[in-house]
């Protein structure tokens, strides 16, 4: 499919204003192209009825820009590896880069006045201007995480990871927001490209600790059939472990906590210390500062040095 089609019949394009971009022309189109002047890239698909709305207003807005910004289109369908590694979710969405750098965004069929707006700010030089603060975007990314929305968190992490491939707390942060999301196979591939030499760091551990408890808790039952189990027999301790592990995937970690630390009290070498074990996975998983993590340590310790 062309763009014209796309765009529904629109006029034939200014080749050098807009054209259609491959994975593999991607950085020459959209990073090289970026240091001369804005580059808005569009990833869309032929599908995706809302890309069908935007295309005709961004076409416009761009050649009212008379050539302070180029647009690029990307079919995600054909080329699905760099909306992937920049954690692009849903379509249309539409990332502007300044000096080789995303520099902002915006995502579905917004209206022609939002279109221009966006467009006049990256000409007039308001987003884009010097080095990115790094450590802010990764703070605002965890706060966005942390207020359950990892979809918008993942695509700050993604802005990071377009400039630094191999930071380790994007890396980790996506990671953990496609967790967050059920979306484990690709928590997995996130973690693949992190150096084998920063396995260790604590950020990614982390991570790697709340995939592998996502992963059991997938062959559990219902956490309703674990209570039940657990209610007619309160010394089947591996019911409770899985009930734990239940609860926790399913985000009460004050509740899974309380029925680990259970079985600790009734029996602390039960499956080889395995309640205190997974407990203390948890902690990592859930990372030091957790309000779940500092309570639980203080409970543990309490029953374990009492």
């Amino acid at each position: 499919m062309t763009i014209a089609e796309q765009g529904g019949g629109a006029a034939p394009l200014a080749p050098d204003l807009i054209k259609e971009t491959t994975t593999q022309a991607f950085g020459k189109d959209v990073i090289e192209e970026s240091k001369r002047q804005p580059v808005l890239i569009d990833f869309w698909a032929p599908w995706c009825g809302p890309c069908r709305q935007l295309t005709p207003i961004l076409e416009k807005a761009v050649r009212a820009a008379k050539g302070k910004v180029k647009l690029v289109k990307m079919n995600i369908d054909e080329h699905p590896a760099i909306p992937g590694q920049m954690g692009i979710q849903s379509i249309p969405a539409v990332v502007a880069f300044v000096g080789g750098r995303p520099a902002d965004y915006f995502m579905g069929a917004v209206p022609e006045t939002q279109v221009t707006a966006f467009i006049e700010k990256l000409t007039k030089g308001i987003v884009g201007e010097g080095e990115p603060d790094i450590a802010e975007i990764l703070k605002e990314a965890e706060a966005v995480l942390a207020e359950g929305d990892p979809a918008a968190a993942a695509q700050i992490y993604a802005e990071v990871l377009a400039v630094d491939a191999t930071n380790i707390a994007a890396l980790a942060g996506l990671a953990k927001c496609y967790v967050t999301s059920g979306a484990i196979e690709q928590a997995k591939q996130t973690l693949a490209m992190v150096p084998e030499s920063k396995r260790s760091d604590a950020a990614i551990s982390a991570v790697q600790a709340a995939i592998d408890l996502a992963e059991q808790a997938q062959s559990l039952g219902p956490v309703g059939e674990l209570e039940q189990k657990v209610a007619a027999n309160p010394l089947d301790h591996q019911a409770r472990f899985d009930l734990a592990t239940a609860l926790n995937a399913a985000g009460k970690r004050r509740e899974a906590t309380d029925q680990l630390l259970e079985i600790v009290k009734r029996d602390r070498k039960w499956n080889d210390d395995g309640a205190r074990k997974q407990l203390v996975q948890f902690f990592e998983a859930w990372g030091g500062a957790d309000e779940a993590t500092v309570e639980g340590r203080k409970r543990l310790s309490t029953i374990l040095f009492s």
